[in-house]
């Protein structure tokens, strides 16, 4: 790994970040949809460098997170920024294939599971020749088929499963999550500026849920008329802009 070093994500929390292992507004902004209250145990798949885990953590101490990621290098480098951060007790990195996690967590027992996935299906588009980056962009080492079962595996009942995609999956999305009995609930488009097409969604579903009723929420407009970050997205992102260097 090169070039590790270290980004402010706000409230005193620092995150070590590299040339491979990264995070991006999409992160920010399923970490905020998908934020859970207090006393809730969590996991999300494919955590890379462990942003969305530690985000969780502001204002929320009474959390259990498992994150779990397959490429070793990315859980060393979050096991690093759980140790800076000093949230050993709440964050345990789990390196495992999420098609293998039988006997590593518990099934049926996490109230929340959120996952930021490969945007691109394996074998389109040009695939990135750096392992790591294919390995977040397309779908080389799992499905959605193959997150969809796990969080289903893993939720209790009426627990919740965040997702975020590019908008042209989101019927593959939708028929992954209710082919593992999760129902689609919440949904909300992200559009950089007005004059653009939606370039992401944010979907929630729940474990078990009653069929329809899917609440679509006002779209998320990352920039104002001027060009600036919007109020929405000032306030999403906090004090972790005003503490970059």
């Amino acid at each position: 790994m090169n070039n590790i070093h270290l980004e402010p994500l706000g409230g005193g929390f620092e995150i070590f970040v590299s040339q491979s292992y990264h995070f991006s507004t999409d992160t920010i902004l399923l970490a905020d949809f998908s934020k859970p209250k207090e006393n809730k145990k969590c996991v999300e798949l494919g955590t890379g460098c462990g942003t969305i885990p530690i985000l969780w953590c502001k204002g929320r101490r009474n959390l259990e997170i498992a994150a779990v990621e397959i490429q070793e290098n990315a859980c060393t480098l979050a096991q690093k920024s759980v140790e800076h951060n000093h949230l050993d007790d709440k964050i345990t990195i789990v390196n495992a294939d999420l098609k293998g996690i039988k006997g590593k967590l518990k099934f049926g027992y996490y109230d929340l599971v959120a996952c930021n996935p490969p945007y691109k299906l394996g074998g389109s588009g040009i695939t990135n020749p750096k392992n790591s980056m294919q390995i977040a962009r397309h779908e080389t080492e799992c499905t959605l088929d193959d997150i969809c079962f796990a969080a289903s595996k893993l939720l209790q009942f009426g627990g919740k499963f965040c997702i975020c995609q590019r908008p042209e999956r989101l019927a593959d999305v939708t028929e992954s999550m209710r082919k593992f009995d999760i129902e689609p609930k919440r949904l909300r488009l992200v559009q950089q500026r007005i004059s653009k097409p939606p370039k992401l969604f944010l979907l929630d579903g729940r474990k078990g849920g009653n069929r329809g009723f899917l609440d679509v929420m006002p779209t998320l407009f990352i920039e104002n008329e001027n060009g600036g970050f919007s109020e929405e997205m000032i306030n999403i992102y906090g004090n972790y802009k005003t503490e970059r260097t």
